[in-house]
Parts: C-alpha cells; structure tokens; sequence
C-alpha cells in the first residue's frame, strides 16, 4: 500500500490533474455560480460586502459546489436551476466554517487569517447569518419544494453534527461509532445533497437519486477522515490551517480514537494530560504524531477512507459510461490522495 504521506511530486501532480478535469468540465457554469455569489453578498450595508467578499477571495477549492455542478451534467440537465443550488451549497458551507472558527477560536484558515481573527467573534456569527439567509434565499429561487426540504434538512443536520462535535471535545470515551455518526452530519450530509439535489430538477427515478446521495455520503465521509488525518501529517502550507489545532483544540478525531484503543498504559496517560485535560507542553504534538506512527493508526484510517471510496465509485455503477461519470470516479482518488 502506498502511504498517503509518502506520495512523491509526480503522484501529487497526476492527482492534481484529476481535480483540473473536473475544473474544466464546469469552468463555464462555475464562472456563473461565483458571479450569483458576488450579486448575493452586495448589501447597502457596506460592512457585509466586506467581510463576506473576504470569504469568497479565499474561496479554497469549491470542491461542493463543482461536485453540484458535475453531477448536473450527469443527470443530463439542461436548466439554469444548477446554478442557485451550487451557489446556496458554497454559502451553506461557508456559513458553517464561519461559525466553527468562532468556536474553535481558529486563527487561520485556507493560508489566511481568520475572519473571527480580523473582525472579531460578533460579526463573524452575523455575517455566517446573512449567508445562512442568502442561502435560503437561493433555495426558494429553485421554486420546487422536494429541493427546498433536502435543503433545509441538510442545514439542520449540519448544525446537529456541530454541537455533537463540541461536545465531544475532550471526552476520550468517544467510539469510532459515535465519531463516524458525527463526520456524516457535518460533512457528509451536505456531499450527499450535493451530489443528489439536482435529480430532483430532471424527476430521475428513486434507484439514481439513491446512488448520487450514497456517492455523496461516501465521499463526503472520505474526505473528512483524510482531513482530520491531515491534521497530524500534512504541513500548514499544504491544508491551509494551523496544523495541529485538532490536538490543541482537544478534538476527538479518529487519530485520537484509535490511538488510545492501542496505546500502552503510559502513551495513555499522555493522551489523558494533552487531550482530556487540555495541559499541552512544548513537543507534545510532535509526540503525539510519534505514537500515531508507532500504532499505525494514520495508515488505518487512510485505508478506511479508501473503503469509502471505494463504495462512493460503486454507488455510480448503474449510471451509463460518459466523460462526467469517469471525472467523477477520478474525483474520488483526488479527495483520498490529497495533500492539502
């Protein structure tokens, strides 16, 4: 098995390229979808550009809202609709980010400094508000009800699977179970809409409305193990973030959950000071990555994203070969094997 943090410049440019076909398959109707979010977020109250025209510049990757679009094209449809669904995904998911930092009293984010970090607490929650409310806005423009409550349910989910986030923070008898249950209401609930919402504009059959939202499911649930193992194996350049927050935060990530099934009585100990206490002392990070690596636990939880994967490319199976299928199934080793 090739490691995920051992892969060499060439592996990680042949993955890139994968990412850029996708890029390519919707340059045209993404270009449309940051234009909408522009029109959106301008407000007479000058402060709301402002900080919301902040987010967007450092929009990342927008890997949901290509994923929106892509998908469209699989289902052959043939509207505009896709548009507003893509752009109320990336405010839904922005809205979130914005909230999580506040909590988490992130500093960085994407390379950059913080919205929280800059403007403060007070208006990063009301600025997450008004995209919360834009998005809601861009659901109604879609004007059909199916796609209205998909959406409104994800967002609610979305909020669920924060709050069990934070209060799981520092309980070291969290299960894999509980923590996996967590992943897929913040994360991959919104990758399930995602890849399904615009099956409901062309009035697919229930068998493929049902293997978007697995393909979704199981993305998304890859992608947010490979990015809470990031947090102990990538470097800030790469993933954008101040690495090692999850274990300064007392985040109970996979890394944390496996590692204290099979360390010894002593690396238990340690794990109980840094995590379930929250007394972190100069190196311990660099400790905790050491015992991560000694238990094996980072190359397991790669090879649990690649089962994910593996049932997400499965999922897209009773689809019709075709140029958008395929990007989609490369689209899944992008999520697994990247860096950032």
């Amino acid at each position: 098995m090739v490691l995920l943090y051992k892969y060499d410049s060439e592996s990680n440019s042949n993955n890139q390229k994968k990412f850029d076909e996708l890029k390519q398959l919707i340059t045209n109707d993404l270009k449309k979808v940051d234009f909408l979010i522009k029109q959106k977020i301008n407000n007479k109250v000058s402060y709301i550009p402002k900080v919301a025209g902040y987010l967007v510049k450092a929009g990342g990757k927008r890997i949901r809202p290509m994923l929106c679009l892509a998908c469209a094209k699989l289902c052959n449809y043939k509207g505009q609709k896709h548009i507003n669904l893509s752009a109320c995904i990336e405010f839904i998911h922005t809205a979130t980010l914005l909230h999580d930092d506040v909590i988490d009293e992130s500093k960085k984010r994407r390379g950059l400094k913080t919205a929280n970090d800059i403007w403060g607490n007070k208006s990063s929650v009301l600025v997450g508000d008004f995209l919360l409310s834009k998005s809601f806005e861009l659901m109604t423009e879609v004007e059909n009800i199916e796609v209205l409550k998909i959406l409104s349910e994800t967002s609610s989910i979305i909020v669920e699977g924060e709050i069990s986030q934070m209060l799981s923070n520092r309980d070291i008898t969290t299960t894999e179970d509980e923590y996996l249950e967590i992943i897929k209401s913040k994360t991959a609930h919104l990758f399930a809409t995602t890849s399904k919402i615009n099956s409901y504009l062309v009035k697919y059959p229930d068998k493929y409305k049902n293997a978007l939202d697995s393909f979704g499911m199981n993305l998304g649930t890859a992608f947010q193990l490979i990015d809470d193992l990031l947090d102990y194996k990538s470097v800030e350049k790469d993933i954008g973030k101040m690495v090692g927050d999850d274990f300064k935060e007392g985040k109970i990530t996979l890394p944390i959950i496996l590692a204290l099934r099979r360390s010894n009585k002593i690396e238990n100990n340690f794990w109980k000071k840094t995590i379930q206490d929250g007394q972190i002392d100069p190196g311990d990070f660099q400790k905790a990555c050491s015992i991560l690596k000694k238990r094996k636990v980072l190359d397991d939880i790669y090879t649990r994203a690649k089962h994910y994967g593996a049932i997400a490319k499965d999922a897209l199976g009773i689809f019709d070969n075709s140029k958008e299928k395929n990007i989609l199934l490369n689209i899944v080793d992008f999520v697994i094997d990247r860096n950032f």
